[in-house]
């Protein structure tokens, strides 16, 4: 006799929420939202939406939360759509808002899980359109452990000004050219005006579309949706497909922490530097990890990245859009690519219940020609851009993002500046020569606090046109959009008194991307004597989220997380 095969139980949540004459009360709640008696007998799925009016990135997820509720309710699920926050870094850039970004990724992945498990949520659907929710939503997913579905909310189309493509960093490099005399502030305006034409996230290979590729490489996104734009009928298609695959889940039994993985998460690292994407991508995927229970350092980087090659000229270092790959067929063809020449692991599951290499054999390849995707035989650079400096100035670690064409080496004099603002005060002023280092220190996770993004400054200095003739170090971090010789991640943080905190003005620093090395020529016994008339400052902020954060966050190095409670 053959023995039945069990019956998945599609409500192991809701039903404790909603089952039962004791829980009329629960029921009773939902009627007024839209609930009738049939619903309560179903799945109950979240629909976790990051829609605000803050910023064109997430303008639109409204809309696509309610398309993947019609993929839920169509599934034979019920869906309930609820908010969560984001916040804008392209607006906040540069000021004082800023210490609130990397804050966000942990208040959204805390509101999130609040949420699920409050409401006894079967499985979710998480939307994501900016830097900190797509990783923020991610969390979520890993610590709650209940199928789920990540969709990326899309890229936005490029601005246009007298036939050239603009995006959000064609501005910010037009401060720093008007500011040196290359622009008119007319011409400036203009680009001012024109470079974000509606919704949609950052166009080039920044933070929001390197993490939409490194989680659809991972296996929770359904195959090519980080390449979509925002505004388009495959998006809507992707968000209700989306729904389905959360009920498809939970019939096969699956569980994100089937899908999270050593190798899941080596195949995120190696299709994001592939793509040369953002450096944020080393500190959201070490907390990703962190959550999900998975062992990843910043080693692996290294590891992997001494064998896979960076072949997309895609913007800030390249010359393509987001869009423009859209357009020739996504990041699926490359991913293939790297398949075949045993750069991905193919047999790791992925949230359509099928391997990554199942996902990817239906995809044609790019069209002949294309300039965007280089072929693994010709690539751009020979190894990861994203290069772990270590040495007597970042003892624990630091993240260099070296595109190759500023060089491979940097030694200069230290321009040493204790803020973010009076750094960018003296590259506007013109008094950052060639050869310098810029030192901005007393801006990591716990000494901004917040940890804040140096694009200002970065852009800046590209837009002085010093971008191959200045080194900038910091213990904060930047911009998917930051390009040239930068170091950032720097750990310890000054406000630790990591060594960098001892650095002062006319010292020699080497930034030595073969060495994989960061050295302050200063003699250990100098450092000794710095080390001990230093004196630790007092926190910036004494109550409210950015006082919680800094008591709680860890390093950088461990992914600037916030419920690490135990030594690594």
């Amino acid at each position: 006799m053959k023995s039945k095969k069990a019956v998945p139980n599609l409500r192991p949540h809701s039903s404790l929420v909603l089952d039962g004459p004791h829980r009329a009360p629960s029921r009773a709640m939902l009627y007024p939202v839209g609930f009738t008696d049939a619903d309560f007998a179903k799945p109950q799925i979240g629909v976790a939406s990051t829609w605000s009016m803050v910023t064109p990135c997430n303008m639109h997820i409204d809309l696509l939360a309610r398309e993947a509720a019609t993929g839920i309710d169509a599934a034979k699920g019920k869906a309930t759509i609820f908010n969560t926050i984001t916040i804008s870094d392209g607006i906040s850039m540069g000021t004082e808002g800023m210490k609130y970004s990397l804050v966000s990724r942990e208040v959204i992945a805390d509101s999130i899980e609040t949420v699920i498990g409050c409401q006894g949520y079967d499985g979710f659907v998480a939307i994501g359109g900016c830097d900190k929710n797509m990783p923020g939503c991610m969390l979520a997913i890993a610590r709650l452990n209940r199928p789920a579905v990540f969709v990326y909310g899309g890229t936005i189309l490029p601005g246009c000004l007298n036939g050239r493509n603009l995006d959000v960093v064609s501005v910010f490099e037009a401060v720093g050219q008007q500011a040196a005399g290359k622009i008119s502030a007319a011409e400036a305006k203009a680009v001012e005006s024109c470079a974000i034409p509606g919704p949609g996230s950052c166009g080039g290979m920044y933070t929001a579309n390197t993490m939409a590729s490194a989680i659809e490489a991972m296996g929770f996104s359904l195959p090519n949706s980080s390449a979509q734009a925002a505004v388009s009928a495959a998006k809507k298609d992707d968000c209700r497909r989306a729904g389905a695959a959360v009920i498809e889940m939970l019939r096969r039994g699956i569980k994100p922490s089937e899908i999270f993985s050593k190798e899941s998460f080596e195949n995120a690292i190696t299709v994001v530097i592939a793509l040369g994407g953002s450096t944020n991508a080393v500190l959201h995927l070490l907390a990703i990890a962190h959550s999900a229970g998975v062992k990843l350092s910043l080693d692996d980087f290294t590891r992997i990245g001494k064998r896979v090659p960076v072949i997309a000229d895609l913007k800030p270092s390249g010359k393509y859009l987001m869009s423009q790959l859209v357009e020739i067929g996504g990041i699926v063809p490359m991913m293939k690519d790297l398949l075949s020449a045993g750069l991905l692991h193919g047999d790791c599951l992925t949230v359509t219940g099928k391997t990554l290499k199942q996902n990817l054999a239906p995809f044609k390849p790019y069209p002949k020609g294309q300039p965007i995707i280089q072929p693994l035989s010709k690539p751009i650079k020979k190894e990861s851009h994203l290069v772990v400096l270590r040495g007597n100035l970042a003892p624990e670690g630091a993240v260099a993002k070296i595109s190759g064409k500023e060089g491979e080496k940097f030694s200069g004099p230290a321009r040493v500046f204790e803020s973010e603002e009076t750094a960018l005060g003296a590259i506007l002023a013109g008094k950052i020569k060639a050869g310098d280092v810029i030192v901005i220190r007393y801006e990591g996770p716990r000494g901004g606090p917040g940890m804040r993004e140096m694009l200002s400054p970065t852009s800046a200095v590209m837009g002085a046109g010093l971008g191959k003739s200045v080194a900038l170090i910091t213990d904060g971090r930047f911009s998917g959009g930051t390009h040239g010789f930068v170091v950032g991640h720097i750990t310890p943080e000054a406000f630790e008194g990591g060594p960098i905190a001892l650095i002062k003005n006319g010292d020699a620093i080497t930034i030595d991307a073969t060495k994989r090395a960061l050295t302050l020529g200063v003699s250990a016994a100098e450092l000794t004597r710095r080390r001990a008339a230093w004196k630790k400052p007092k926190p910036r902020y004494r109550r409210g989220v950015l006082a919680k954060y800094a008591a709680h966050v860890t390093t950088a190095s461990q992914g600037a997380v916030t419920d690490l409670f135990e030594k690594i």
